[in-house]
């Protein structure tokens, strides 16, 4: 099964080359104000691709999907798209399962205060879940933002207390964005991690999808 992952597009949708593969997974921030045109314009795009399965996560600019997630949802479905909001859904023997929230950032789109709030949101990942979709990082994972002095982890501590305990069970993989300078892929407690983020601090479309063969 080959899973082409993007993310954090930002309206860069021509400029991305996409390869080909099974199931295309898009991990949040597909636009940059989360409005009624940008989202259309986005699902037009996404749509078009020629992966027979499209799933997408909204991320913390995606704001139609927080403001009015009914209409956003029915709008996304009717372009054959699978949405993803703390729900799963079953692909060729394979548990997906996305969330779009993430540790609070300025006033974005699904914020949650780090700690309780979050940790709640990942209770509900199913235990038999085979690959995970979250617009942020865990913490630790994929989520390092250099600072003047120092270099911050940015990504959920709670999600990685979850991430852990999945990897003990059926987790063989992890996608996510947000965090622009932490593309790339990783490997630990026998889950692979990917920061599909293709635009660049700059929000330029610099940085590659990202394929994974299971």
């Amino acid at each position: 099964m080959k899973i082409v992952c993007i993310s954090d597009t930002h309206n860069c949708n021509a400029q991305i080359e996409v390869p080909d593969g099974d199931i295309l997974i898009h991990a949040g921030d597909a636009t940059i104000q989360g409005t009624q045109f940008e989202v259309e314009e986005f699902l037009q795009w996404f749509s078009s691709l020629p992966h027979k399965h499209k799933i997408f996560v909204a991320g913390n600019h995606d704001w139609l999907y927080e403001t009015s997630n009914h209409f956003a949802r029915l709008l996304t479905a009717g372009f054959n798209i699978t949405y993803l909001q703390d729900s799963f859904t079953e692909i060729e023997g394979l548990k997906i399962y996305g969330s779009p929230w993430q540790p609070r950032f300025f006033d974005w789109a699904f914020n949650l205060m780090r700690g309780g709030e979050l940790a709640e949101k990942w209770k509900l990942i199913p235990d038999d879940t085979d690959i995970l979709i979250t617009h942020g990082p865990p913490s630790g994972i994929l989520d390092e933002v250099p600072r003047k002095f120092f270099v911050e982890n940015t990504g959920c501590e709670e999600l990685i207390k979850k991430v852990e305990e999945l990897a003990g069970k059926n987790l063989k993989l992890h996608v996510f964005g947000h965090i622009h300078c932490g593309y790339g892929k990783a490997e630990k407690f026998g889950v692979k991690f990917v920061n599909a983020s293709n635009c660049d601090e700059s929000y330029e479309p610099t940085q590659l999808p990202i394929v994974i063969d299971l």
